[in-house]
């Protein structure tokens, strides 16, 4: 590394632009830096754009657009990211800025930025190995829970040659810089470091951020029906800033509306079954009693929902690897849902949809909202209300994602890694305990609601299949931490476990057993919503249920009425959701979203509702590549997307699924 005290070490002659020569002075540093971002700006985006290559349109144009719109979001990113080196640059007084101080402080911030530039980079690939996307608001909950993803990466990548790698680059990058960045520190003729031109360039440095906020910072636009080609053409920064934003969407002021009498109306008649409480006669009012037909049974529930298991994974679903034999067993025995959807990409997407069977709201999943994701109607409450021991049972920490505070405010006591005795954790990594573990705990306390003579209702989620991919050695004859394979079949082990275990307890034969997914292993796709990525599990097992195929298209808010059916509980309701098994076959819809894009499928067409009131139609989304159009005006099946999103904000926002025990007999 050169001496910057040493004249002789920065003599070397350079081609230098005019802009940025020694005339330019203390402002060439400016300059210089920006050149330096938007090399690895650009650097990035070509590696990204070679790996998504296959998934992207091949005509130039888009190509073209990628870089093109893609340097403007580089530069809004540098606009903001300017701000306290203009400052400093502006203001500090001329004796400093040629001291040898300043000299020694300029080049070590350099090298800091550069070093963190190659680590951005270094972030977006390993952000884009496992979401297909540039960074986004999961980017900004993982910043939050550092110890799990620090984790996490640790044992799924080199960490130590990735960040020597960085090191490398930046040392080769930081010695071509060097000689440009002294020359801005060193008094030359023409210095131009006079008040008139500091406060021009203050004055475009504050300038610029608030020209790319009101330009950009409203929505990130895309400019392809092509999601790949859109993610590439922006800042991964940039998007990680917005984020911070846009975590929460307010969907009267993004979303496309209706009328609220006329949403009200459209909303009560997808939604609403059975005998309608009088109450429920006001605006998006669906609270209502549900007369389930037949004999109650309260059956013992055990609901297994499973980290990342895509439907594809699954012989069942047309997978020839072979690596879930028992789940395709267990599939010919139980009610198997073969047209069953995640709403959402998230594990908390999937959590509130089954617990709270509302669909999701744009943003932040309710399971997040800090202060606004307690005391709702939950399937815990109803089944607490009937007597139900209900408890939330998590192979990880329960901190994460706020999931302790979310269930326990919801009518479960929480079960997580940190309250499990320690000679059930056995093995874990940076997730939690492997899946094994988790269910000798559940069937732990299983035995004591048996023993106290009281039906259990058990939410289980488990994290092993999931990044770093590793779990005890000698269950399955893949090598732990070789991959998402080995992960799926670990996890078809485990639950061969679980339920060989529970067959000898003699609450089995009085239990129901439901397995379903949070959400498939990658929701990416060419589109805004691809189905297929959407597409998981659902199965119900129990002694007395009768093995069927459903066909019916459903999604996870479906799962507590289907659940609360099929054992004939009547209840209170306040859920958005159906008993599927009460649908036409063939008929049904599910609900699809990501934290922006907000979907309703029928067989044959996907709309969709996108921020600044966008609307969005794909016809036959079951194929891979489904024709896409933008409707300027909504028919009557993006209407009825429409009515249940905006009618589940107003209904979340208004407190009206807010739990209000004792109503059942009221009701009835």
């Amino acid at each position: 590394m050169p001496d910057i005290n040493s004249d002789h070490d920065f003599a070397v002659p350079t081609p230098t632009p005019p802009c940025l020569g020694a005339g330019a002075g203390r402002f060439g540093l400016i300059g210089w830096m920006l050149v330096a971002a938007l090399g690895y700006f650009a650097a990035t985006r070509a590696g990204l754009l070679a790996l998504a290559f296959g998934d992207l349109p091949r005509d130039a144009i888009t190509l073209a657009g990628i870089f093109a719109i893609g340097t403007v979001y580089d530069l809004a990113f540098y606009a903001y990211a300017l701000l306290p080196v203009a400052l400093y640059v502006v203001l500090v007084p001329e004796r400093c800025w040629y001291s040898r101080a300043n000299r020694y402080w300029v080049h070590g911030c350099v090298l800091v930025t550069l070093y963190g530039l190659g680590f951005i980079v270094a972030a977006e690939f390993l952000f884009w190995d496992e979401f297909q996307a540039r960074f986004n608001f999961i980017a900004v909950d993982y910043l939050v829970y550092r110890r799990e993803v620090t984790d996490n990466i640790v044992e799924s990548y080199p960490v130590a040659l990735i960040l020597l790698g960085i090191l490398i680059v930046t040392a080769v990058i930081y010695r071509m810089l060097a000689p440009r960045i002294e020359r801005c520190l060193r008094p030359g003729r023409g210095d131009t470091a006079r008040w008139p031109l500091r406060l021009a360039v203050l004055a475009g440095a504050l300038g610029a951020p608030a020209l790319a906020y009101v330009g950009l910072d409203q929505e990130l636009h895309d400019f392809s029906s092509n999601t790949f080609a859109n993610e590439l053409a922006r800042n991964g920064p940039y998007q990680f800033i917005a984020a911070f934003r846009n975590n929460e969407l307010d969907y009267a002021q993004f979303y496309a509306r209706l009328p609220d009498a006329r949403s009200s109306a459209l909303m009560k008649r997808e939604v609403e079954e059975a005998v309608v409480s009088g109450e429920a006669a006001a605006i998006y009012d669906i609270r209502r009693f549900i007369d389930n037909p037949g004999a109650p049974t309260p059956k013992n529930i055990m609901l297994v929902m499973v980290e990342s298991l895509s439907a594809d994974y699954l012989g069942t679903f047309g997978n020839r690897a072979g690596l879930t034999p028992f789940l395709d067993e267990l599939a010919s025995q139980s009610l198997l849902f073969t047209n069953f959807f995640a709403t959402g990409t998230r594990t908390v997407r999937g959590l509130e949809a089954v617990t709270l069977s509302i669909p999701p709201t744009p943003g932040q999943s309710i399971v997040k909202r800090l202060g606004r994701e307690s005391g709702l109607w939950s399937l815990g409450n109803v089944l607490g209300e009937q007597g139900y021991d209900t408890r939330f049972i998590y192979g990880g920490n329960g901190y994460f994602d706020n999931m302790n505070t979310f269930f326990s405010g919801n009518g479960y006591a929480v079960i997580d890694q940190a309250g499990m005795p320690k000679e059930k954790v056995g093995f874990s990594n940076a997730w939690g305990v492997a899946d094994e573990g988790l269910y000798d705990v559940a069937l732990d306390a299983a035995d004591q609601a048996h023993a106290a003579g009281r039906p259990f209702f058990f939410h289980l989620m488990t994290t092993s299949n999931h990044r770093p991919y590793t779990y005890p050695e000698g269950r399955i004859d893949i090598p732990s931490g070789s991959g998402r394979a080995g992960a799926v079949k670990y996890t078809d082990w485990a639950l061969r476990h679980l339920f060989e275990t529970a067959r000898a307890k003699p609450w089995f034969k009085d239990t129901v057993f439901v397995v379903v997914a949070d959400h498939c292993a990658g929701s990416a796709g060419k589109v805004a919503l691809p189905l297929e990525r959407y597409r998981i599990p659902l199965m119900i097992y129990g002694k007395d249920v009768a093995p069927a195929r459903i066909e019916t298209i459903a999604s996870q808010i479906d799962v507590a009425p289907t659940l609360l059916a099929l054992l004939h509980l009547d209840y209170a309701s306040a859920f958005f959701g159906k008993d599927i098994l009460a649908e036409p076959p063939g008929a049904g819809r599910a609900l699809i979203s990501t934290y922006q894009s907000l979907g309703l499928y029928r067989p044959g067409l996907l709309s969709i509702l996108a921020p600044n009131r966008h609307l969005e139609q794909q016809r036959n989304p079951e194929s891979d590549a489904p024709a896409v159009a933008r409707p300027a005006a909504p028919d009557a099946d993006l209407e009825r997307t429409i009515a249940y999103y905006q009618g589940a904000s107003y209904v979340y926002d208004h407190g009206l699924n807010h739990w209000q025990a004792g109503r059942f007999p009221e009701w009835h």
